[in-house]
């Protein structure tokens, strides 16, 4: 007989009021890292609690390790939950083989068993991305001198390196290619209807959008940092920015980002982005993106940056549809990856084989100095590699 599935906006709601219980938590003191939330849900996923009291223990043997914790979790699992009290595990069932105690390996069940599951859905590496997405706090380092000095660099590279367009409304002067009717008329009002000079108009040039998408999964813990840095500086200097973070899921970034000072902007995000060194979900990420009309226009006409080394779990067709539709919407499609600076890289990854036909540039940049000469080369802008 097979389990119907189950409801998925149930499902939904189950996981927010979990998290909320988790936010809760680290409010009432009681910090609970990133791979104890992993073991948390991996736990719940694993065995999935029927009864007020199974979810207390899986709690308990996964996110408490002292006596002080145990009681501020119980009042925060009362207050969520119910009762701690009445949370008793009945065990009606006995094993059939007794546990032998010389075997025993050292370590609590709970905890054990949590770890081995967090391991198959991904690990904690962030190489491999898993389906759960545990919320975390990350800290930034403080920018040093010489990384604000290439800021500053860079900030004078972009308005010659972002790519413009003619705009759609006119101006008056410019070339002497459209005659201003209108004003050429008006002035010879002046003159008796004597045509005595001639007015022109002209639609100036104007910067395109901006798209960047900072991948902030665990493989890229050492570069996100800068590449959001560098994402900050864009949207200080050019006029009409978006900047979105994925991981295992898609957060808009842009508003927080508008904060003159870097390193405040950056601590703004560590409360903001909570899939951070987390797992790799990227095509699902620009489908969420692609799903959104309001995104998509962001993307129209507009030069699209990925900031990602590329490294996508399991099937890799919703990322290759999703890049693919990225690339027809956008003006330019450039890539930029930390692998990419090794000069024998190659992309052989099942994902970005079948991506590179879709990119305008695939360019390797691992820091802020490897961006700088990512800018002044006009993000790889060489006619070779144009559509």
């Amino acid at each position: 007989m097979t389990r119907p599935d189950p409801d998925q906006r149930l499902v939904s709601r189950a996981e927010d009021h979990l998290f909320a219980f988790l936010r809760q938590l680290h409010v009432r003191g009681l910090v609970v890292s990133t791979p104890k939330q992993l073991d948390f849900f991996a736990a719940i996923d694993a065995l999935p609690p029927t009864t007020t009291g199974q979810l207390y223990w899986i709690g308990v043997a996964t996110l408490v390790t002292s006596e002080p914790a145990l009681l501020v979790y119980d009042g925060v699992f009362q207050q969520f939950f119910g009762r701690a009290d009445e949370a008793v595990p009945v065990l009606d069932e006995r094993p059939e083989q007794p546990p032998d105690d010389d075997n025993e390996p050292t370590g609590s069940p709970g905890e054990r068993e949590a770890a081995d599951i967090a391991l198959e859905h991904g690990g904690r590496n962030g190489l491999a991305a898993g389906r759960l997405s545990p919320e975390s706090v990350v800290r930034f380092p403080a920018t040093s001198p010489d990384a604000r000095q290439i800021l500053r660099r860079i900030a004078g590279e972009l308005p010659r390196a972002v790519p413009t367009t003619r705009s759609r409304r006119s101006r008056p002067g410019g070339r002497r290619r459209r005659v201003d009717l209108r004003a050429t008329y008006h002035q010879s009002l002046r003159t008796h209807g004597e045509v005595m000079r001639l007015h022109w108009r002209h639609r100036p040039p104007h910067e395109r959008r901006v798209l960047v998408l900072v991948d902030v999964s665990g493989s890229m813990k050492q570069y996100s940092a800068d590449y959001l840095r560098f994402a900050h500086t864009m949207v200080a200097t050019c006029a009409r920015v978006e900047v979105f973070t994925f991981g295992t899921r898609l957060t808009r970034v842009t508003p927080a980002l508008r904060t003159p000072e870097t390193d405040t902007a950056l601590a703004a995000l560590a409360g903001l982005v909570l899939d951070a060194e987390g797992g790799t979900q990227i095509g699902e990420s620009l489908r969420t993106f692609l799903g959104s009309a309001r995104f998509v226009t962001m993307s129209r006409g507009a030069l699209v940056l990925v900031l990602s080394d590329g490294l996508e779990r399991g099937d890799c067709t919703g990322m290759v549809a999703a890049t693919r539709r990225l690339s027809q919407l956008a003006h330019r499609l450039c890539w930029w990856s930390p692998l990419a600076c090794d000069p024998a890289y190659r992309p052989l990854t099942r994902g970005m084989s079948a991506v590179r036909p879709e990119l305008d540039a695939l360019t390797g940049v691992r820091d802020l100095e490897t961006a700088l000469a990512a800018v002044v080369s006009a993000f790889g802008r060489d006619p070779r590699v144009h559509r």
